[in-house]
């Protein structure tokens, strides 16, 4: 890649560093918020070596910061609390509570949703880069693996609370009383990723973006 690539892909990752160390700070949560960055201890690195090799375009570089960004900032909160209401309160005087009629903290919902939009371009543009595969296989690869991915931490989420003790589990899996947690959050993701998938097919039938993923 050309250096302006990889200055802005190492950007990128560093402002996720810059995220994380202000949210470690003084933690809320420390051993819940500990085992969630669990994930972040190994997406940091990879990211690091993926903008030093430039194995990414610059748009799916910036996906996947994005979503670990959010991730981060889930963490600091454990995700059950983090204060989107208070913040929307304070810039312009109501919230989505207000909005919607909302009682529950949907700020994991949002995520779930988010890592099917943002996961599925870095996940087809590496299928078809590396794989070879053709556009439409690759987008339906992106899409099964967000699928799988998400089914896999749900099972994870329920193992940990069925061997974790009652109120950390709870603290951790975030599901609020909601009996369809599990269910609703991989449904969340595989929208997410269905519109992604819709979005690149577009973007790629009309030429955007193969560029970046034709090359090796």
């Amino acid at each position: 890649m050309i250096r302006s690539h990889v200055n802005y892909q190492f950007a990128c990752v560093a402002a996720g560093m810059a995220l994380l160390g202000i949210t470690l700070w003084s933690p809320l949560y420390p051993r819940e918020q500990w085992l969630q960055h669990v994930p972040t201890a190994i997406a940091l690195p990879a990211l690091l070596l993926a903008a030093k090799r430039g194995w990414l375009s610059d748009l799916s570089m910036t996906c996947l910061a994005a979503m670990l960004s959010l991730h981060i900032l889930g963490a600091r909160w454990i995700y059950s609390f983090v204060p989107y209401e208070q913040w929307c309160d304070a810039a312009i005087g109501s919230g989505p509570s207000d909005w919607f009629g909302w009682t529950r903290n949907h700020y994991d919902r949002l995520v779930h949703f988010a890592f099917g939009v943002l996961m599925t371009l870095p996940l087809a543009e590496a299928a078809r880069r590396y794989a070879r595969l053709a556009p439409a296989i690759a987008l339906a690869f992106a899409w099964l693996a967000v699928a799988g991915v998400s089914a896999v931490y749900e099972v994870f989420e329920w193992a940990l609370a069925v061997i974790a003790a009652p109120d950390f589990a709870e603290k951790y899996n975030g599901q609020q009383g909601d009996f369809w947690d599990a269910q609703k959050d991989m449904a969340l993701a595989m929208a997410g990723s269905s519109i992604a998938a819709l979005g690149t097919a577009i973007a790629w039938r009309d030429g955007r973006g193969t560029n970046d993923v034709g090359s090796g």
